[in-house]
């Protein structure tokens, strides 16, 4: 299998998992809007999405001086060509690394995909009306889930699978922790606002963000406390969005590349397993739980630069390439 074959797999799938978890996080936050009234400032309410996806120096760049609004946020992040990491730009990456795969992936995952980019830049190009970001943000997230439906059932279990198995769950690990890092401190701005309705709101947000809200009501059947919700989206082994459950993952689909962990990829990844397996909500609180994200996401950022060195860069002169 060539390199460039597994990394374009690999992209492919990271890039469609950033373009769902932007419409989820554009889309909860506009529903957060309304339900939360005007106990939080328009300002105080986009900008942590902008910090989430690592584009505040682009937003400030397109909006020397502004404030961040719904409007501008919404629009940045959907559409703007000046974010390398807006939805567009995201799937469109998507699709692109889909179409040099085209021999690799079904037919039906590759008209599911094409289908989906044509419908956004359609809808892109005629304007972000209200009626049209519900619609659009609506339409992504139902295609991005038949996207993983259709591979799931449709693609042949191998090596392609396998890297498309570790773009997913990478790039989720990633997102989840890092909106799990911004919004805690956004979440305790103020012990006395703790068992408020605010405090609900923002609480429920965030599970809702990642798709576990029922999900945790069923495992926690008290309030929103921090140190719970914490332990449900860090290691919760069953939750789809938990970094528990993404690791997991990600070490099942690197063990069907390579069963001998001695690979740059696979003592990174001990690494990882090793630092979850090692706390808990508690101890993480203990320790402090910016802390363990920001170790947590330089670990993931490892992993993805080992990824390279051993399956997807092609070795010159005296190494040959991996794979």
């Amino acid at each position: 299998m060539l390199s460039r074959i597994a990394d374009s797999l690999y992209w492919m799938s990271r890039y469609l998992e950033r373009v769902d978890h932007t419409a989820r996080f554009i889309d909860i936050n506009r529903l957060y809007m309304l339900e939360a009234e005007d106990t939080i400032s328009e300002s105080a309410q986009w900008r942590p999405l902008l910090t989430i996806v690592g584009a505040d120096a682009a937003y400030a760049e397109r909006h020397p001086g502004a404030d961040v609004t719904a409007r501008r946020a919404i629009n940045f992040m959907i559409q703007d060509r000046n974010n390398p990491g807006s939805l567009y730009a995201s799937l469109r990456l998507a699709r692109e690394n889909a179409r040099a795969v085209r021999d690799r992936i079904s037919r039906a995952m590759w008209e599911g995909i094409n289908e989906l980019w044509l419908y956004t830049e359609q809808r892109v190009h005629s304007g972000l009306s209200l009626e049209v970001v519900d619609e659009l943000l609506h339409m992504v997230r139902k295609e991005v889930a038949l996207f993983h439906g259709l591979t799931v059932n449709t693609m042949m279990r191998g090596q392609p699978f396998s890297f498309y198995l570790l773009g997913t769950f990478v790039e989720r690990a990633d997102m989840t922790a890092r909106l799990l890092d911004v919004k805690y401190h956004l979440l305790l701005p103020d012990a006395s606002m703790v068992g408020s309705a605010l405090d609900y709101y923002q609480w429920a947000a965030l599970l809702k963000s990642l798709s576990g809200f029922e999900a945790y009501r069923r495992k926690f059947h008290a309030t929103f406390r921090p140190i719970d919700v914490a332990e449900f989206v860090l290691f919760e082994p069953e939750f789809p969005r938990s970094l528990a459950f993404s690791v997991e993952r990600m070490a099942q689909a690197l063990a069907q590349l390579d069963d001998t962990p001695a690979t740059r990829a696979g003592q990174s990844l001990q690494g990882i397993r090793a630092m979850l397996a090692e706390h808990s909500g508690a101890s993480v609180f203990n320790f402090g739980l910016h802390e363990f994200l920001e170790q947590f996401l330089a670990a993931i950022a490892e992993f993805n630069e080992a990824l390279q060195v051993d399956y997807f860069e092609a070795y010159l002169g005296t190494k040959e390439c991996v794979i």
